[in-house]
C-alpha cells in the first residue's frame, strides 16, 4: 500500500485519515482548485526555496507533490478495483528538492499545472462518483477506505500553503483630490 505520508503532509505516519460528512469527490476538487488558486501568485516567485516545517518547498515542488499524490492513489484504487497488487512508490517524495523543482515558475508552468490538476482532479471526481457509499467505506483489498484515500489525498493543499500566497503586496492608494 502507497498511503503513509510524513506528519508535514496532514496524516500521521500509520494513523487512518480523518473523514466527515463531505463528498469526498468533492474535497478533491476544491483541493485542487484551491492550489491552482495560489498557484496563480507563483509567477512572482523570487527563486528562493520557501522552508516549512522540515523541508523546503517551491511552487514546482509544490505541483509534483499534489500530481504525484493523486496519481499514487488513484493507482492504488484502480488496482484494489480489479484485485491486483498495489504498487508501492519508489520516490523520495517531499524530502528531496530537485534541479527541476528550483526552475522558475511561468505563466507557461502555471497553464500546465492547471491542465495537469484539473484533468486528474476530474478523473477523481468521476471514479468516486461511480460508487456507492458502501463502496467508499468498504473498499476491497488491503488499506484505507476510499472515502480515507479521498480525504488524505485532498490534504495535499499542505504543500500549495507551504510555498502561499506570493502575489506582490498591494498598497492602498488614498485618491489626491
Amino acid at each position: 500500500m502507497t498511503t503513509t505520508t510524513g506528519s508535514t503532509s496532514g496524516t500521521a505516519p500509520g494513523s487512518i485519515p480523518s473523514t466527515d460528512g463531505r463528498d469526498p469527490a468533492g474535497i478533491v476538487a476544491d483541493m485542487v482548485d484551491d492550489v491552482l488558486a495560489l498557484a496563480a501568485t507563483w509567477t512572482a516567485w523570487d527563486g528562493r526555496p520557501i522552508p516549512a516545517d522540515d523541508r523546503v518547498h517551491t511552487p514546482h515542488k509544490a505541483i509534483r507533490r499534489v500530481a504525484d499524490r493523486l496519481v499514487d492513489h488513484l493507482a492504488e484504487m484502480e488496482a484494489r478495483l480489479v484485485g491486483e497488487e498495489t504498487q508501492p512508490d519508489r520516490r523520495h517524495a517531499s524530502a528531496t528538492t530537485t534541479g527541476a523543482d528550483l526552475a522558475p515558475f511561468t505563466g507557461a508552468d502555471l497553464d500546465e499545472a492547471r491542465s495537469r490538476l484539473t484533468r486528474l482532479a476530474r478523473i477523481w471526481v468521476n471514479r468516486l462518483d461511480a460508487m456507492t457509499p458502501e463502496q467508499l467505506d468498504r473498499s476491497p483489498g488491503t488499506g484505507w477506505t476510499f472515502r480515507q484515500l479521498a480525504f488524505h489525498a485532498a490534504e495535499s493543499t499542505y504543500y500549495a500553503e507551504a510555498v502561499g500566497d506570493l502575489a506582490p503586496a498591494r498598497t492602498e492608494r488614498t485618491p489626491t483630490p
